[in-house]
């Protein structure tokens, strides 16, 4: 339970001062708070690198995911990425209408909707790659490999997990 203690500064005399870093009082103790930070650092260096491109970063994965499993579903790249049919709909329309990847109906069902890569896709996703291994690296830097490999590993356990907690 929060109190009104909970909520004073922890020096009730101080006050903030104009230009000097805020205190993060308990959100410094709160893993969603870092998270967030974090993934604030990572897209807007990545909306940076990809300025030239034109490439959000749920569209490079559709592109990376289309590659990787030509003649993929819309369905499942929606359902890998956690979107929503309507959003990934109207990324794949964007895509398509970039000449990057073509729609086509299922061979063996009708109703669902098969991508691939088209030459121009694949053009520019290879640009992107380069563009994103520098990106990548920016970060990734930061980190012992073991560090990273521990860090990739806890993350995964975050979002691996979530479903079965609820």
């Amino acid at each position: 339970m929060t109190t009104h203690k909970d909520l004073r500064p922890a020096n009730d005399d101080e006050g903030f001062e104009l230009g000097s870093p805020l205190r993060t009082g308990r959100l410094d103790d709160i893993l969603g708070f870092h998270l967030r930070m974090a993934n604030v650092a990572i897209y807007q260096d990545y909306t940076a690198a990809m300025g030239d491109l034109g490439l959000t970063q749920k569209q490079f994965a559709v592109l990376e995911l289309v590659a990787a499993n030509p003649k993929v579903s819309q369905i499942d790249i929606a359902n890998q990425l956690s979107m929503d049919r309507a959003t990934m709909m109207a990324l794949v329309n964007r895509l398509e209408g970039r000449n990057l990847v073509a729609r086509q109906p299922s061979s063996v069902d009708r109703r669902r909707q098969e991508l691939t890569l088209t030459g121009e896709g694949a053009t520019m996703l290879t640009k992107a790659r380069d563009i994103q291994n520098q990106h990548e690296a920016r970060f990734t830097g930061r980190f012992s490999p073991k560090e990273l490999q521990d860090l990739i590993a806890a993350l995964k356990r975050i979002y691996s997990d979530a479903s079965s907690d609820t």
